[in-house]
């Protein structure tokens, strides 16, 4: 398939499940604008199967928001944004997938298709790990120095929310290997185009996705616990990654580099996740 004809798929894809997250009240407008720059780009660059692990990414993620949403009510107000994703949010999820499917049309490797898989498992496990790690019973604690703090907390990590990051990671190189095997059976065109030829590739994307998507997300904890810029709400009277309340009062700032907003963190960290994943690969496919 040549690129133009993916990039059309790709915008109708992306436009049809961008109309159903808005109506589910998944993404704002701007969200939308940023899922379907996100979605044709990197179906069109990528492939199908680059672009359907990015559906699996937002379905299953947005899906898992909605469980026991009251519960988390209170705590996702530490949060910088709640689960509406505006177009920073689909920039920081996807970006980074976005920059690497973009630059599979040099060099369409199966490192690059690993490091891709690498990125999405880093932002679904760092999402399963909030929506499920704050739900647990014991008090997560601070990921620096093992210090017991409040559920909700920038850097907070937890038994349940370790186990919800390594799972969020594996679903991600599960859905890849499932993929990669549906294309061979109908064509083999994408498996070819990827460079995965030999069923110890194949298989190696299972744990390179589980690693990357785990030290994707210890990162976003590393650097909410020392680097990402944290506020208090004098209203509320506690911490949160919101730099103004929901009526335009600016909080005050408590730590952290200002610039370094909860986006960025899922930016930089689904770099780091992609890094992994691709070494390894490498090193695993070898």
């Amino acid at each position: 398939m040549h690129i133009l004809p993916q990039l059309i798929l790709g915008l109708i894809l992306s436009g049809l499940i961008s109309y159903g997250g808005y109506r589910k009240q998944a993404l704002s407008e701007t969200g939308v604008v940023g899922a379907l720059l996100i979605g044709a780009t990197t179906f069109g660059f990528g492939g199908w199967i680059w672009g359907m692990l990015l559906i699996t990414f937002f379905v299953l993620s947005s899906a898992l928001s909605y469980y026991k949403k009251a519960a988390k009510k209170e705590l996702s107000e530490k949060f910088a944004k709640g689960a509406r994703r505006d177009l920073g949010q689909t920039l920081a999820n996807g970006g980074a997938g976005m920059l690497i499917a973009l630059g599979s049309l040099f060099s369409g490797n199966a490192t690059l298709l690993a490091a891709f898989t690498g990125a999405m498992a880093t932002v679904n496990a760092d999402t399963w790990a909030t929506e499920l790690g704050v739900l647990s019973k014991q008090p997560p604690r601070l990921i620096t120095n093992g210090k017991t703090v409040e559920p909700g907390t920038s850097g907070g990590i937890s038994l349940l929310g370790t186990f919800a990051t390594f799972l969020g990671g594996l679903v991600i190189g599960i859905a890849g290997i499932l993929f990669l095997l549906i294309d061979k059976t109908i064509g083999g065109y994408a498996t070819a185009q990827n460079g995965i030829n030999t069923a110890g590739e194949l298989l190696a994307l299972l744990p390179a996705a589980a690693l990357g998507g785990l030290a994707g997300s210890l990162c976003d904890s590393l650097l909410g616990a020392t680097v990402q810029a944290i506020y208090y709400s004098t209203q509320r009277e506690k911490e949160t990654e919101r730099d103004t309340e929901p009526d335009g009062t600016p909080n005050h700032h408590l730590r952290g580099w200002r610039w370094l907003n909860n986006d960025w963190v899922n930016f930089l960290s689904s770099l780091v996740g992609a890094l992994v994943a691709a070494l390894a690969w490498k090193f695993l496919a070898a």
